[in-house]
């Protein structure tokens, strides 16, 4: 078993790195969200997905 993982440190290394980033961007997108802010980085007035996203404004 200490062999296997010796051979593929590189492989494990790598995956564990992007894990991480993948949960900080899901995380941000999250904590983006609560706040209330838009998932595609514009402005809202003149997106045509408007209502969809924030109803009754």
């Amino acid at each position: 078993m200490l062999t296997w993982i010796m051979e593929n440190m590189a492989t494990i290394m790598i995956s564990m790195i992007l894990m991480i980033v993948v949960a900080a961007v899901i995380a941000g997108m999250i904590r983006g969200k609560r706040k209330g802010k838009s998932s595609c980085g514009c402005g809202c007035a003149g997106c045509t997905m408007r209502d969809a996203c924030h109803p009754g404004e």
